[in-house]
């Protein structure tokens, strides 16, 4: 598994301890999944306004959002080592907010918002009831193995 990671927002350091804990949310979500790690994900990380333009753009919603999830289409039929998954843009304001406000740690909010990203790169979606229930149940089991709960 191939992580490329951008960090675009001047409020965050990605620290080493963050670096592992994207690592272990992809490779749990790959294995629950029951993928094989021949993936390669991109993710970034954004301010409130770049993920507001992302979203005016690509959702037609002129709001603030937390995560934005983009799978790639892959038409191409190229043989690359690494299947390209696609990108996910998260807003580390909205990780602060988020935690504060469900009050949790910034590491529990990042690792939901990941998981939950990483779910979309693979069909999963939340428009319906019934796909809603099967995502949130999705996500709870991915954080339970990785044994990070609400505070």
């Amino acid at each position: 598994m191939e992580i490329l990671i951008d960090n675009r927002s001047s409020h965050f350091t990605l620290e080493p301890n963050i670096e592992k804990l994207i690592e272990d949310v992809c490779a749990t979500t790959l294995k629950h999944l029951n993928k094989d790690e021949h993936y390669e994900i991109s993710i970034s990380f954004v301010e409130n306004e770049e993920i507001k333009n992302l979203n005016k753009i690509y959702r037609d919603n002129d709001t603030i959002t937390d995560v934005l999830s983009f799978p790639m289409e892959d038409d191409l039929n190229i043989d690359f080592e690494n299947v390209i998954l696609g990108d996910v843009v998260i807003s580390v304001d909205r990780i602060k907010e988020q935690a504060v406000e469900y009050g949790h740690s910034f590491e529990r909010e990042l690792a939901y918002l990941l998981v939950h990203s990483l779910l979309h790169l693979f069909g999963f979606d939340h428009l319906v009831d019934h796909e809603k229930d099967l995502m949130r149940k999705e996500e709870k089991a991915i954080m339970d193995k990785l044994r990070i709960y609400k505070d």
